[in-house]
């Protein structure tokens, strides 16, 4: 098949850096059995072309100029770019808006199938963090249209799907597979303390890392714990002014952004992941410590909405009281511990990245019966 992503971003040519490894994964699974193009939306500062693992990307840059930025001109230049590179059995974008808005145009202009995979915030809305696609007029309009537009709506959780349904919507249910080895071996984890708690995300108000660091600081009154946050700080260094505040300079650890490569030991040495977010789509980060043998906690959203009992422990409602107590039963079980860990490892290898793109690849047939052959260097 010949197959058309659209992507804001995640596909930097280093492969390392600027990269969302789980559409990478996908992308290049898929790729060494079809042709994949993927149509990146104002990443890089110029528009260019390139290979990476079997996919061939084609970035329309990011012009300076005001025009080159409207929604019309990138819907333009998707539209040339996609028939320039086409024809294509079925075009899929990642987020509603734009990316959604954008393809789901494109492919009805070329004639093909479009799937757009919604594991943002497309039904939701997060006053607090200044987040969701349902916050806005313009917002809720746009996931109406692209839920018109596009042939299929596609998300990766059983919560998600509730949320779409109690909007009138009916996607298919998909979890996005990671590429599990990458945190393997599992080894044995030496009980604390000091007990690490990790966390894996960008800094940001939906991530929530206040109520964790709240958290921390009540469980430190009883408990030797340490926690590490790996990812960007989009907030100007306000975390790290609360962690000094609330007496956690010893106690938090600020790695940055971390490449995917090094996150490995953060995971293999981590006693505890814990999720503080107001809302996630899917949750990558969750399949990333359960593939590692990590066991995960925290809010009621993703993956963990969906694990939890069994597979994972929910915190509901979210607070730092709550959390604190939350991470203290789990620290003084280790069966539970065990057996939680087991069971979410159990689902990453069950749904792995190549389990996701053969199911993908069904989808697609399911859509486009007749399909074009793939370009001879994809065979």
């Amino acid at each position: 098949m010949r197959l058309a992503f659209v992507l804001k971003g995640g596909l930097h040519p280093s492969g390392r850096i600027e990269v969302v490894p789980v559409y990478l994964g996908l992308l290049a699974a898929l790729a060494e059995r079809h042709a994949v193009h993927a149509f990146v939306l104002r990443h890089l500062p110029a528009p260019t072309s390139y290979r990476l693992r079997g996919i061939e990307v084609h970035d329309l840059g990011r012009p300076s100029a005001p025009v080159g930025l409207t929604p019309v001109a990138v819907w333009r230049a998707l539209g040339r770019a996609i028939a320039r590179h086409g024809p294509f059995d079925v075009v899929h974008a990642f987020w509603a808006d734009p990316q959604g808005l954008h393809a789901a145009l494109a492919a009805r202009a070329a004639r093909a199938p479009s799937v757009v995979t919604c594991d943002s915030g497309e039904f939701v809305s997060v006053p607090a963090a200044g987040y969701g696609v349902q916050r806005t007029l313009r917002g809720r309009a746009a996931l109406r249209f692209v839920a018109r537009a596009a042939t299929r709506l596609h998300v990766c959780t059983a919560q998600a799907a509730r949320q779409a349904r109690a909007l009138g919507l009916d996607p298919v249910v998909l979890p996005l597979g990671i590429e599990a080895a990458t945190f393997g071996p599992r080894r044995q984890r030496s009980d604390g303390p000091p007990w690490r708690l990790l966390q894996v995300a960008g800094l940001n108000g939906v991530k929530h890392q206040a109520l964790l660091l709240d958290a921390v600081a009540l469980l430190a009154r009883t408990h030797d714990v340490h926690l590490d946050l790996a990812g960007e700080d989009t907030l100007g260094g306000a975390l790290q002014a609360r962690a000094s505040a609330l007496g956690l300079q010893s106690r938090v650890t600020f790695h940055g952004f971390v490449p995917q490569d090094a996150l490995v030991p953060l995971y293999h040495r981590a006693h505890l992941y814990v999720q503080s977010s107001y809302h996630e789509g899917a949750g990558v980060s969750v399949l990333e410590a359960a593939a590692a043998g990590v066991p995960v906690t925290g809010t009621r959203v993703g993956y963990l909405a969906d694990w939890a009992p069994d597979a994972a422990e929910a915190v509901d409602p979210p607070t730092a009281e709550g959390m604190a107590a939350a991470i203290a039963r789990l620290l003084a079980s280790p069966a539970r511990r065990a057996a939680m860990a087991e069971a979410a490892r159990a689902f990453v290898a069950r749904h792995d990245v190549r389990w996701s793109a053969a199911e993908l690849e069904r989808l697609y047939r399911a859509l486009a019966p007749e399909v074009h052959s793939p370009a001879p260097d994809a065979v």
